[in-house]
């Protein structure tokens, strides 16, 4: 017995059947019509596997024992994150928690970062940063400006995963056109359903992916971007005076992350091009890395902690450009004050608008 091809509306997804008046597949729920050729093309397109090939090649580059020599390893008793640090520095408080550190050994092992962006701001440029946060903050307590303690300021050199590829995709999508149109009985709403193709390369360079869990990723993302321009070959030498983080997620385990923005900046960049349709539905998407691979570096950050009311407030200053960010505690009463100030005032305004349109 001879199998029966069966093909389902690209635009609803009912099944279609063969109309032999106009010699074309038609749906029978939404008068989609379709010749079979094309009908044999979009199912082909749509059942060819769509796989996305999205692999890195990782740096391997380790310290040398020389360079392991000079360096001392923190681990903290709260966090258990481990601060790398010259044998000069002393270090009593883990930068991201504020708990006592405690020397653990020589530092060994791991990878070496290829580069390293030097702090181009000091302790005094972040005090000074954080001072002009404070203005301007309307809902902040007095209390809080007048009282807060600041627990310690460190500079850290905060690991990072660059990730460099050549990008080519291909997506398909189904677009909608919608006419719409009136007469003195009803409203008419006519859909037309388009298939789209779009294939094309993208670059991508520096994508970064933090490499430390104990880095908070919002005040990461938040005081980016780095210049890289900035960057120069790693020496040891520049992480004298500073402590640096001990990378705990490794370029492997980031990748999923890096691919993740990768898919995300493909898709939109594509998705942009997809114009003059009501709604677009992506189909199919296959996406393909090229020349993929993964750079270390330490970036340069300064980290504030403030203590105030039983709580710690964290804050964190771009080492290279001075971008500050960090939350701040909200006077309750003065928001509930002027939310009903606002409140008032609009209720005034309709009031007056009602009348001037005879609507109260």
């Amino acid at each position: 017995m001879a199998d029966i091809l069966e093909y389902k509306c690209p635009c609803c997804g009912g099944m279609l059947e063969f109309n032999s008046g106009v010699q074309q597949m038609k749906c029978p729920y939404c008068d989609s019509e379709f010749s079979i050729e094309a009908m044999q093309e979009h199912d082909a397109a749509l059942d060819a596997p769509a796989e996305d090939q999205l692999e890195w090649e990782v740096p391997k580059d380790t310290w040398s024992e020389e360079e392991a020599a000079g360096m001392k390893v923190y681990k903290c008793k709260s966090c258990g994150g481990e601060i790398v640090a010259d044998e000069t520095t002393g270090a009593s408080k883990c930068p991201y928690c504020d708990n006592p550190v405690v020397m653990t050994g020589q530092f060994s092992g791991d990878l070496k970062p290829e580069f390293i962006i030097p702090f181009k701001y000091d302790k005094e440029a972040a005090k000074k940063a954080l001072t002009e946060h404070f203005k301007g903050k309307k809902l902040l307590p007095k209390v809080f400006t007048d009282q807060h303690q600041i627990d310690e300021i460190k500079g850290v050199y905060v690991p990072v995963w660059l990730f460099d590829a050549d990008a080519s995709a291909e997506i398909r999508y189904k677009g909608r056109k919608v006419k719409r149109w009136s007469d003195n009985d009803y409203n008419y709403e006519q859909s037309d359903y388009y298939s789209i193709r779009r294939a094309g390369k993208m670059s991508f360079q520096l994508v970064p992916v933090d490499g430390s869990t104990k880095m908070d990723d919002n005040l990461m993302e938040s005081i980016e971007p780095f210049d890289f321009k900035g960057a120069v070959p790693f020496q040891p030498a520049y992480m004298a005076g500073y402590l640096a983080d001990k990378y705990d997620v490794d370029a492997e385990a980031s990748v999923d992350r890096a691919n993740e923005r990768v898919r995300h900046s493909v898709e939109q960049a594509f998705r942009d091009t997809v114009k003059g349709f009501e709604s677009v539905e992506t189909e199919k998407s296959s996406i393909k890395l090229n020349n993929a691979k993964a750079k270390y570096a330490m970036y340069p950050v300064w980290l504030l902690n403030i203590s105030w009311n039983g709580k710690t407030y964290p804050f964190a200053m771009n080492g290279q450009t001075g971008k500050f960010v960090g939350n701040l505690p909200m006077d309750k009463s003065l928001a509930t004050g002027k939310f009903f100030l606002i409140a008032v005032i609009l209720t005034i305004i309709f009031t007056v608008i009602g009348l001037c349109f005879g609507l109260i």
